[in-house]
């Protein structure tokens, strides 16, 4: 798979500058499109949750198609304006939208100096649950405790060294999966069961208990300083955190955390909160990959082919399944806002400008995209999406999730098992090749499944 660099390198003490010249001021949007933002990407972005997606709002935003007015609003806001950041009117806060790729790769590569990912609306939201998460940090702090993510979660390397006992527990755990029927909360359960086991090394009531409490707490976190915190909830999770950890259970990444000394900036089993919630987008992405596959004869076939003859108790790459992972996440991409706050004032905006990035208008956009509407997991393979900065599953540059290569273990490999003898019939949803909906509520699909 390629590997694709920031387009461009910003010095963190400096304003911002390209190689072709400082770019133009951002431009400034009109009272009515500022409101049209806010009507059209911003608030159905929030009801449908961004840290924690809400069943009801996912299935109505799939009736109403809902994402296909805000990429159409971005694009003719494009049209309009022209390629530079968009500033909106917001009273007492600075706050661009991004509208050209280019300038997502700028922002993504500035990361963590001009362009914190350490945002007001981030922290508050996160802080709920992961105090001391690497999102939420900044500076030297962010630096130590990178380096921990990194450590244990092994970016860069497509086999992590505990795999091995991770495959035979999905392998396990997809047997239930491949009964007549297979529904999301079916699937759920067992996703959970395999997370739980991959991340805190087992599936006891107190590891039930925590990931039940983490799920209560991101709901919160949907409202970010809107919602208050809750005080004893929280400090229950934390604790069971700790707890979990403290057990060093092996052939776990809480046993790897365990083992990171702890210098009191690092804080090593604060960075497991933000693990298990990443793990909640990436069954959601399992599930919407199974449903393309099911419903795209020629892609299925591929991975069928890649699936021959394979031991799937044992680690396995599978180049052609991971692809089609990363263009699920593509055409619905579980983190539909990326933030970034300069800390520095630049060309485009001043000290503590909030940078907004809509994603699926950068994954769906037909004016930049051939593709934008079509399952073509082989842009993942020929350097297409290399070659484009706006095409970010996992975010890019120095911010990039340090536990992509991880994630696209379990959910290749589960995605493996549940295929390599099985054919699944899609209930719930259309996926017409080439005509994919911008909105698929995960919650409502289900499969017939048949023994081939």
């Amino acid at each position: 798979m390629a590997t694709r660099q920031g387009p461009r390198a910003i010095p963190s003490d400096q304003a911002l500058t390209n190689a072709a010249g400082p770019p133009e001021p951002a431009a400034r949007a009109s009272v009515a499109d500022t409101l049209r933002v806010a009507a059209q990407v911003l608030l159905p972005t929030l009801a449908g949750g961004v840290i924690k997606r809400r069943p009801r709002a996912m299935g109505l935003a799939q009736k109403l198609r809902a994402d296909r007015p805000a990429v159409d609003e971005l694009r003719r806001l494009r049209r309009r304006y022209g390629a530079r950041p968009l500033r909106l009117r917001v009273p007492g806060r600075s706050v661009e939208v991004v509208l050209s790729p280019d300038e997502v790769g700028v922002l993504l590569a500035g990361t963590p100096s001009p362009f914190s990912p350490d945002t007001t609306e981030k922290s508050a939201a996160l802080g709920h649950f992961q105090p001391h998460g690497v999102l939420i940090s900044d500076g030297h702090e962010r630096a130590v405790r990178r380096k921990v993510n990194e450590a244990v979660l092994e970016p860069g390397r497509a086999i992590h060294e505990l795999a091995g006992p991770w495959a035979r527990v999905l392998h396990e755990l997809a047997v239930p999966m491949l009964d007549r029927t297979l529904d999301w909360d079916t699937f759920t359960v067992h996703w959970w069961r395999a997370v739980r086991r991959v991340v805190l090394g087992g599936d006891t009531a107190e590891d039930r208990e925590l990931t039940d409490l983490l799920e209560r707490l991101r709901l919160d976190a949907n409202w970010a300083y809107l919602h208050p915190r809750r005080g004893e909830t929280r400090r229950r999770f934390l604790d069971l955190v700790r707890r979990q950890v403290g057990l060093a259970r092996p052939e776990s990444l809480a046993a790897a955390l365990a083992a990171v000394p702890d210098n009191g900036e690092t804080d090593p089993p604060g960075q497991l909160p933000h693990w298990l919630f990443a793990f909640d987008a990436a069954g959601m992405v399992t599930f919407r990959t199974l449903a393309l596959l099911a419903t795209h004869p020629d892609r299925l076939a591929e991975v069928r082919d890649e699936l021959a003859g394979l031991d799937l108790t044992q680690p396995q790459q599978l180049p052609a399944l991971r692809a089609s992972v990363l263009e699920s996440v593509r055409l619905w991409p579980t983190t539909p806002a990326l933030l970034r706050e300069s800390r520095t004032a630049t060309e485009w905006g001043r000290d503590r400008t909030t940078f907004f990035i809509y994603t699926p208008y950068f994954h769906r956009d037909p004016d930049q995209l051939p593709y934008a509407n079509r399952f073509e997991p082989a842009i993942w393979l020929d350097g297409r999406a290399a070659d484009n900065p706006a095409l970010v599953p996992f975010s890019a540059g120095p911010g990039a999730c340090p536990g992509r290569d991880l994630v696209l273990f379990p959910t290749s490999m589960l995605l493996a098992n549940l295929l390599q003898a099985h054919d699944f019939h899609l209930h719930g949803a259309t996926l017409t090749p080439g005509q994919l909906p911008l909105t698929l509520d995960n919650f409502g699909l289900s499969f017939d499944v048949v023994a081939r």
